[in-house]
Order: C-alpha cells, then sequence, then structure tokens
C-alpha cells in the first residue's frame, strides 16, 4: 500500500510539474500586466519597440534564496542598467509581503506579485508546491523569448543577468 502510494505521489508530481522548457527561444513571451512594491502595474506591452525585459521569478519573499537574489540585484543592479533592459522580479506571493520583502530589501526595482497564478502558469514556472520556480526570461523589444535561464545562482543573479544581456548583445542604455 505504501509503494502504491509513493507511486502515485511521484506521478502526480511530475504530471503537475511544468517546467521552463515548455516555452522556448524565439517563442512570444505570454502577456502580462502585475501590480508591483511601487504601486504600478506592469504590462509587457508597454516596452515592446523600447526595452528588453528580464522577468525574474522568485519561489516566495523572505526566504533565504529569494533574499540573495534581491539582495544581488539591489547591490549589483548598476551592472545591469548599463543596458537597454527593463528587470524585475515576480511570485506568487500577495502584494503586501511582497511590498515587506521589498521594503526590508530596499529594493530599488519592480517587484511583481501574482497571486492569481496567471502569469506563472503561462510562463509555465508553476511548480508543484504552487510556488514560482526560480527561472529568468530575457525578452526582446520584440516580445520574443531571448533567453531562459532555468539554472540561476541566487547570489550572483546580477552578475549573471548583466554577463547574459551581454552575451545576447543587448544595446547599452543611453548615457552608457
Amino acid at each position: 500500500m505504501l509503494c502504491k502510494l509513493l507511486f502515485l505521489t511521484s506521478t502526480f508530481i511530475v504530471s503537475t510539474s511544468t517546467f521552463a522548457s515548455d516555452l522556448e527561444v524565439g517563442d512570444m513571451a505570454p502577456h502580462f500586466k502585475l501590480q508591483a512594491t511601487d504601486g504600478h502595474h506592469y504590462d509587457l506591452d508597454d516596452y515592446k519597440g523600447l526595452h528588453n525585459v528580464v522577468l525574474a521569478f522568485y519561489p516566495m519573499a523572505n526566504t533565504r534564496g529569494c533574499t540573495m537574489e534581491c539582495r544581488s540585484l539591489v547591490q549589483k543592479g548598476h551592472m545591469i542598467k548599463k543596458y537597454n533592459a527593463i528587470y524585475m522580479m515576480a511570485s506568487v506571493d500577495d502584494l503586501e509581503d511582497n511590498m515587506k520583502f521589498a521594503k526590508k530589501e530596499k529594493a530599488n526595482f519592480p517587484m511583481l506579485s501574482d497571486p492569481t497564478k496567471k502569469t506563472v502558469k503561462n510562463y509555465k514556472v508553476l511548480n508543484f508546491l504552487g510556488l514560482a520556480s526560480r527561472v529568468t526570461f530575457y525578452i526582446g523589444k520584440d516580445g520574443r523569448i531571448l533567453h531562459i535561464d532555468d539554472d540561476v545562482n541566487a547570489e550572483t543573479a546580477a552578475e549573471d543577468i548583466a554577463r547574459n544581456l551581454e552575451l545576447l548583445k543587448i544595446e547599452p542604455a543611453q548615457g552608457f
């Protein structure tokens, strides 16, 4: 009986998990419009033709890895700002939790809340725990996915994003 239960549980987990590989480089990025910790709504369509977008999904505010990732972006975000790219983090946390997290970590970039999980599901990063997997999407000015990083190192997130933007040949931001 225990073996059958373990088999059913593992089958359920595998069948309900999705991975970033469900979306591919070259695909149109799923649309999103989410509220952020700064009170604004961020809509992917607002950046089309103007800026590239780096959308970094994270599992949960105030957890060890997410705190490290946020701190990396706060402390070394200047490396990303050299490029014509807007970067933001997104989770399924409600806005109030994300606002507390952003304030505590002094986040100087948008932290988006997706409590309905619609965007997380559209990006295929909803894991079996009902949280976003730590995956970063690089979206071109044309709205197409340029790169998907599903092996994010939370401690070096800012450096890694900057390096990927360079590898993707993203143009410099004005003034650089």
